[in-house]
Order: C-alpha cells, then sequence, then structure tokens
C-alpha cells in the first residue's frame, strides 16, 4: 500500500505536466482553414489508417503470442521443429503488399491534385503575392497593388493568392500550416504555391528551414479577412509613408531579428525579378522549368 501511494506521487506532477504541454500543444496542420490545407489532412489520416492496419495487429499480436506461448502456460502447442507455413507467408507478404500499392496510388493521385504549383480552381479573380525571405524576415510584395509589408500577409477570404517566392540569402521554407503547403524559398529561383483562406482568422506563418540565430524568430501572421476589410487594410499600407526601391530595399534586406510588421506604400515594380536576377547574369530562372535553366524574364 506504501509502495503504491509512493508510486503515485511519483507519477502525479509526470502525468499533470504531460497533460498542461499537451493542452499547450497547438497542432495546426491538422486545423486547416483552405481547401489546400483541408485535402493534405484527409491525405494524412487517409495514409495514417492504413499503416494502422498493420501497425495495430502486429502489435496486439505481439502481446498475445508472449502471453501464449510464455514458459509457464505448460498448455500451449510446443513445436521446435515447426519452420514454415504458407497460410501466414501469404497473410504477411499479401496485406501489406497490397497497403503499399494503395499508398502508392494515393501518393500518385494526391501529388497531381495538391502540385503547388497548379493553380486552384475559383470563379473569384486572384492575387499575386511576391515573397522574399530575408535575414530574418519576410517582405510580401503586392505587385497589382504596389505596396509591401513586412512580416504581414493580408488576402481576403475566398480569393486564390498566387505566391511567387525567392531567397536573398540562404535557403528558406515558406509556411503557413493552416492554410497547407510548404515551399522552399532558394536564391536565384523562383518557385511558386496557390493557397485560398476559407475562414477568416489570424493565422501564424513560419520559416520551416533553419536559417540562422534568428530563424526561431522569423514569423509572421497571415490575416484571412473580408473583401471589405482588405480594401481597408490596402489603403492603410498606401498612407505608409514610406516607399521601397532598391535603394530601401537594401537597407530592409540587412541581418535583422523581431522586426515589426512595416509597411510600404510604393514598390519598385522590378524589385522581385531584380532580386533574382542578381544570382542570375539577369535571368529570372523557375525551379520548375527545364532543370532550373530557363530564362522566363519578360522585357
Amino acid at each position: 500500500m506504501l509502495a503504491r501511494k509512493t508510486l503515485r506521487a511519483c507519477l502525479l506532477p509526470v502525468s499533470t505536466g504531460l497533460t498542461a504541454f499537451l493542452t499547450g500543444c497547438q497542432l495546426e496542420v491538422l486545423d486547416p482553414k483552405g481547401s489546400v490545407g483541408v485535402a493534405e489532412k484527409s491525405l494524412i489520416a487517409t495514409a495514417t489508417w492504413a499503416m494502422l492496419l498493420v501497425v495495430v495487429p502486429v502489435i496486439l499480436l505481439t502481446l498475445l503470442f508472449a502471453w501464449r506461448y510464455r514458459a509457464s502456460n505448460k498448455s500451449a502447442v510446443y513445436a521446435p521443429k515447426w519452420a514454415h507455413s504458407t497460410a501466414i507467408e501469404v497473410v504477411v507478404w499479401t496485406i501489406p503488399a497490397l497497403i503499399i500499392l494503395y499508398l502508392g496510388i494515393l501518393t500518385w493521385r494526391t501529388t497531381h491534385e495538391l502540385d503547388p504549383y497548379k493553380p486552384l480552381e475559383s470563379s473569384v479573380k486572384p492575387i499575386d503575392v511576391e515573397v522574399v525571405a530575408l535575414d530574418w524576415k519576410w517582405l510580401f510584395i503586392y505587385p497589382d497593388l504596389g505596396i509591401a509589408s513586412v512580416n504581414q500577409l493580408a488576402m481576403p477570404v475566398g480569393t486564390p493568392v498566387n505566391f511567387h517566392i525567392t531567397s536573398d540569402s540562404v535557403m528558406n521554407s515558406f509556411f503557413i500550416p493552416q492554410l497547407g503547403t510548404q515551399v522552399y524559398a532558394m536564391a536565384g529561383m523562383q518557385t511558386r504555391v496557390h493557397l485560398v483562406a476559407d475562414e477568416p482568422g489570424d493565422y501564424a506563418g513560419v520559416s520551416a528551414n533553419f536559417s540562422g540565430k534568428g530563424f526561431s524568430d522569423m514569423k509572421f501572421r497571415t490575416l484571412a479577412v473580408s473583401a471589405a476589410d482588405f480594401n481597408a487594410w490596402v489603403q492603410k499600407v498606401k498612407a505608409s509613408p514610406e516607399r521601397l526601391d532598391m535603394d530601401g530595399y537594401y537597407a530592409v534586406a540587412k541581418p535583422s531579428e523581431k522586426d515589426p510588421v512595416r509597411y510600404f506604400s510604393a514598390v519598385d515594380p522590378k524589385l522581385f525579378r531584380n532580386v533574382i536576377a542578381k544570382y542570375n547574369s539577369g535571368h529570372v530562372v523557375d525551379f520548375r522549368d527545364a532543370n532550373c535553366i530557363t530564362n522566363t524574364s519578360k522585357e
């Protein structure tokens, strides 16, 4: 009795701490707010359940065999010369093979359906956003609106967003967990991803690839708002006294940590292209095109 009370006293702080830890966890990937994220959550769940069809029976049978064929169980069949069973071989090979075949087909199909370069089908006209990963901040340029922001991204709910992504530093990764699909940002290259927010909210955006000492604070907020609120946000940015020409950009691009949100009411229209081109002798390189050597610049 004393030993039981002692064990309970020892385990109570551990269980309490574990409960508090798990309560504080926010599995944002499993709480999607956009169609891409919802599809990816479904893929994760389907693949997990398919693999559990093997994992769970194996665990249960291992426990069953350990109990049934324990040394003290004299009624269990003892067959030291037993070596082969065709029925067992068929089961242990056929079921995993079918699951692997199913997962292969599922992966092939969803890889094409969730291709980040594939535009989203929508009756709403998409907006373009150019993303530049810096040390250690994110620059968002709205080329059609002529504005830009640092560490804050705004998008209308229900409107697809075409992201064009690059880096002006080391390789990084652009990721909004609740909207889905992380995509790498690489210097001298342009990658793309298409996302949409189906619900209004303030979503976390992160750097998902270690990029130096300021990596842990390289975060941004994604504001999914109504069309009216998005227009109000645009007007707020346009009211900023700061402008982002190439000289101003070089000042912004200097390494810094925990940068506050900044707005720029005007942007050099060639800024994004210039950031990529300085690594490629004037050529804008798209990661998906011709092994990264196709000239996609527009005169």
